[in-house]
């Protein structure tokens, strides 16, 4: 005997089209994010250029990265306390950390070139090739921004910030989410330098975002200090790692 056919049972039987056009647009997105549209070559470069990363970290044991913008406009004056702290940390057996670029970035290399000390830069290859600066003395080059955004995370004891453009706002957010979230050492030492530039940013965190909307809580704000010149840094950084060291009992 045969059977009628539910002809919306079939239809449900059927795999369901993908339509091509919303395909073809994520498809677009995370191959331009991906650089070989999803090929497993990417996942393989993403998991050497990670492991080219710590392999490079094991060399330093005391480290400090500093952030700043690239630009060679800056005032003379910023660039003399990048360059000022960086020789500072250097003779205390930091190794210095940088993107490995000009501006803030090279004045931090610098300083630290000039007495000796360990000058490290963390570079990024872009189509317009990035310039290394000639006060770096040991470097890595990575492809993926966020692999080099992870070497530098991962590399340091102290994070210091000068001024500088998106992505040295990019990297101070980052860093104070991964502490305020737990996912970074407590206590570690967030310095950011230059009360002019800082000062507006500070205010709009503590009215529109803390008391405002709040939508952090008011502590959120001890994540980071502020200070106004090198010195200032040195000393803030020497006495937070006085008091970790105390702290861990060593």
């Amino acid at each position: 005997m045969m059977m009628d056919t539910d002809p919306t049972l079939e239809a449900r039987k059927r795999p369901r089209d993908i339509p091509q056009k919303a395909s073809s647009r994520s498809t677009r997105f995370f191959g331009s994010f991906l650089g070989y549209e999803g090929s497993p070559r990417r996942v393989l470069r993403i998991m050497l250029e990670f492991r080219k990363g710590f392999r490079f970290l094991r060399r330093y044991d005391k480290a400090v990265t500093i952030f700043g913008s690239n630009r060679e406009m800056m005032p003379p004056e910023v660039y003399q306390e990048a360059a000022k702290l960086g020789r500072l940390l250097a003779q205390d057996n930091f190794a210095v950390f940088t993107g490995g670029g000009g501006g803030i970035m090279e004045a931090a290399n610098k300083g630290a070139f000039e007495v000796g000390g360990q000058s490290v830069g963390v570079n990024i290859e872009l189509k317009n090739k990035q310039r290394q600066n000639p006060y770096v003395t040991q470097s890595a080059s990575f492809h993926y921004f966020f692999v080099r955004k992870v070497v530098m995370a991962f590399s340091a004891q102290v994070y210091v910030f000068f001024p500088g453009g998106f992505g040295t706002l990019d990297e101070f957010f980052e860093i104070v989410t991964l502490i305020q979230t737990k996912k970074i050492e407590q206590g570690i030492p967030v310095v950011i330098v230059g009360e002019e530039y800082w000062r507006p940013l500070l205010d709009w965190i503590r009215v529109t975002l803390s008391q405002k909307y709040q939508t952090i809580d008011a502590n959120d704000q001890d994540l980071f200090t502020l200070v106004t010149n090198a010195d200032e840094a040195y000393g803030y950084i020497q006495e937070a790692m006085k008091e970790r060291i105390e702290e861990n009992g060593q």
